[in-house]
């Protein structure tokens, strides 16, 4: 009978690590797939479809169901959607070169965490003696959640990419005022001269500091230069805010943390989507029409 043997699979984990080595910041998880396509050669079998997942090839949804060993075993992380490999992860790829090894240390691991668990977690690791129709089954079932939730998160995020700029920086404006801030003033379109909202902790600005706010709705990262223009208008006794929907580069995120005389925080793209869905309670009505999402409830099983 066809399938997928455990060491080719411990082969197709280790593409993905490749793919994931390259990109230290990480990458979506249909990426990671789609390059390791790239230098992959898969069999009739592999890319075949499951009965009941026919969006993906068994090697892709194989591949993401044994990613849940790497997140267990400490090796990865998946936030929104998007891999990315830790110290541990690059330490085992290259202290496991052989697929074998690589594949059985990696459910070791996740047989460690599993029976440290408290309470009960439905098995969801396919052993060589299952029926291939189960195994296939589990396979799909337990990538559902995922591939939603990365779904999800890329219409969001392509929502607010499109946004009008100004209706971003409302956005961020009201999701100030949710976390209980008073906005006194938000930038009207023109020059900003490098501020975009102004906030304080009380109503009349009478005590606390001063809260300035940056918003850059684009794809590229802010750079350390771009972050010290931002600085060169805080005072002494500000609190800085910079959002930027791309990120920050490393030199950014260096420049914010080695700040000794500014005090200063970075918020991508998903920080500020947590932020909203942590906070949407608090928003008012047409706030919250502004973003509008519905939760969605999914069985939580297969250890994911």
């Amino acid at each position: 009978m066809p399938g997928i043997t455990n060491r080719r699979q411990g082969e197709l984990l280790r593409a993905a690590f490749d793919v994931l080595i390259k990109h230290p910041e990480g990458l979506p998880g249909r990426e990671v797939l789609a390059q390791m396509a790239q230098s992959v050669e898969f069999n009739e079998y592999e890319l075949g479809h499951y009965a009941s997942s026919p969006d993906e090839p068994r090697a892709f949804k194989a591949t993401r169901f044994w990613t849940v060993n790497c997140v267990k075993a400490g090796w990865m992380t998946k936030s929104k959607g998007t891999w990315q490999l830790t110290d541990a992860g690059r330490e085992a790829y290259a202290r496991f070169p052989d697929p074998g090894d690589f594949i059985r240390e990696s459910s070791r691991l996740y047989s460690e965490w599993r029976a440290a668990r408290p309470e009960k977690v439905a098995e969801s690791q396919p052993s060589g003696t299952s029926d291939e129709e189960a195994i296939e089954e589990r396979e799909a079932a337990s990538t559902t959640l995922e591939e939603a939730t990365e779904r999800a998160w890329l219409q969001v995020q392509d929502y607010l990419m499109a946004m009008d700029a100004y209706d971003f920086q409302d956005l961020v404006a009201a999701l100030l005022r949710a976390m209980g801030y008073h906005v006194y003033w938000v930038s009207p379109p023109g020059p900003d001269r490098g501020l975009d909202i102004l906030a304080f902790t009380d109503p009349l600005g009478a005590t606390g500091p001063r809260i300035k706010v940056q918003v850059k709705r684009r794809q590229e990262k802010t750079t350390a230069d771009g972050l010290r223009s931002f600085m060169a208008i805080l005072g002494p006794q500000d609190v800085g805010i910079y959002l930027s929907a791309g990120g920050f580069t490393t030199d950014a995120e260096r420049e914010a943390r080695g700040q000794e005389n500014r005090r200063i925080t970075l918020i991508d793209l998903e920080r500020f989507f947590d932020l909203w869905v942590e906070h949407s309670d608090r928003l008012t009505e047409p706030d919250r029409a502004r973003l509008p999402l519905k939760p969605v409830q999914f069985l939580a099983i297969h250890g994911n």
